[in-house]
């Protein structure tokens, strides 16, 4: 029986007009956002690499120089596109895209999408994970809200009923049926992001690729399936269609509008952020006077010096064998290094804790759970901008540590004229970033992952004790 129920809806279905029309407005905004997320991955991803590629022949071309002023100019650090991206843009448009590496300072990314966009970005880009994530739970409210409450309304439900069948065989055929009816519009649009993927990545496909794919799938099936359990159960307990549809537009405004909202504002309510006046302030604070308060640069410079004199057994740094102004800079780069993660990580927490507030929230709204895990797997969300970040801050360290070095073997204090071979910047590896695995992100994803499971469960078993219901 519950296979018949099922076909009759999907065949029900497939003949109705707003499936026809509303279904056909959701697929051409598919279309339309794949086609133009990929065409923006495409020319972004060129852009990106071909600067990449000229920063580092600018850097390899520099000429002959002091090593400390070849850390000095520098070079930049470009954020590669993750090959998922154009499903699923995240935080990419907010977070810079590329940084500058120098001496004696950690640049933040600069040049976000949004410093070029209008204040409507805010709201949100056309992404396929828009229209999955906001606009497909609408179409599956309008299309199921009258699943049972209409049977009810012709009092068809009670002659089901009457013929031995349970509620929750009417429940589960309805939502087998109406899942396949969805099919014909989301299966399409994951084909074809998948053919893309294909030809953004000329065939090449990893492992760790093909597992978040597959992983976004299923995270989507399971959002797709709670809204259609959740639509078919309140519309068997709503005393009409109307009471059902006014029911679950409230529960989609609430999970996918003002939840998300809320409880970004609240955190960062609880954990406030300094500004950026603040956060340098208090970074130029630490270099002049010392993290603790008690150890000024000077009385730093005239406790190295000590050390080094000592160390090598001389009078003065005249008589060092090697450069001291080089061992001075790169003990003031350790320092200022230390200063300055002492702050970005305190930076690092703040934000943690503001984002944990949201990322809890998606035990209660499944919206979020499955928002975070499409960010995670599309390799565009904050964690994967932080570890960009990170990875350009060691390469920028090791850089200046080893023109540093160079200085220091191969020149004498003062002699700041001793030019470095150019073959010395081929010593520092080209720039190339990796996104984080899948395991580090389905780790730092647990909540959502756990949220999902959880809203599973629950649908199933509000699916299957469907009883007792009111039939009038």
């Amino acid at each position: 029986m519950k296979k018949i129920i099922a076909n009759k809806e999907y065949t029900t279905l497939l003949r109705d007009k707003r499936f026809k029309i509303m279904g056909g407005l959701i697929a051409s905004l598919l279309l339309v956002a794949l086609l133009g997320g990929f065409a923006s991955y495409r020319s972004l991803k060129k852009e990106r690499d071909l600067a990449q590629k000229e920063a580092r022949e600018t850097w390899l071309n520099q000429g002959e120089k002091n090593p400390h002023s070849a850390a000095h100019y520098g070079s930049f650090a470009f954020r590669p596109k993750s090959e998922m991206s154009f499903f699923d843009f995240g935080v990419d448009s907010f977070t810079g895209t590329n940084v500058y590496l120098e001496a004696h300072r950690q640049n933040n990314p600069k040049f976000s999408a949004a410093q070029d966009s209008s204040s409507l970005i805010r709201f949100g880009e056309m992404t396929v994970a828009f229209v999955l994530q906001l606009l497909m739970p609408l179409l599956i409210i309008f299309l199921c809200f009258n699943s049972i409450s209409q049977e009810k309304e012709d009092n068809t439900l009670k002659l089901m009923l009457s013929q031995g069948v349970s509620m929750s065989q009417i429940a589960w055929g309805k939502i087998q049926g109406f899942s396949k009816a969805l099919a014909w519009i989301i299966v399409p649009a994951l084909l074809l992001t998948f053919v893309l993927i294909l030809i953004g990545t000329e065939g090449s496909l990893s492992a760790d690729l093909l597992l978040r794919f597959a992983l976004t799938l299923l995270a989507y099936a399971i959002y797709f399936f709670v809204f259609i359990s959740l639509s078919v159960v309140i519309s068997a307990r709503a005393g009409s269609s109307r009471n059902a549809l006014l029911s679950l537009l409230g529960i989609w405004v609430l999970a996918c509008v003002i939840l998300p909202k809320a409880t970004t504002n609240i955190g960062a309510s609880i954990f406030k952020a300094p500004s950026n006046f603040e956060f340098r302030e208090a970074i130029h604070k630490d270099e002049e006077n010392g993290i603790d308060g008690h150890n000024p640069s000077d009385k730093r410079f005239e406790a190295l010096k000590k050390q080094v004199l000592t160390q090598y057994k001389v009078d003065s740094v005249e008589q060092l064998p090697v450069n001291f102004d080089a061992i001075a800079m790169q003990e003031g780069e350790k320092y200022s290094t230390m200063v300055y993660n002492k702050h970005f990580d305190r930076m690092e927490n703040i934000y943690q804790n503001q984002n944990s507030v949201a990322a809890y929230s998606a035990i209660l709204n499944p919206f979020m759970a499955v928002r975070n895990l499409s960010m995670g797997m599309a390799g565009s969300d904050y964690k994967t901008a932080l570890a960009f970040q990170k990875y350009a801050e060691k390469y920028r360290y090791e850089m200046v540590e080893t023109l540093n070095t160079h200085m220091r073997d191969f020149s004498k204090t003062g002699d700041w004229e001793k030019k470095a071979d150019a073959s010395i910047y081929a010593k520092i590896p080209d720039f190339d970033f990796k996104n984080p695995s899948i395991i580090s992100v389905l780790r730092q994803n647990w909540v959502a992952l756990l949220a999902l499971l959880i809203w599973i469960i629950l649908c199933v078993r509000m699916v299957s004790n469907l009883k007792n219901i009111s039939l009038s």
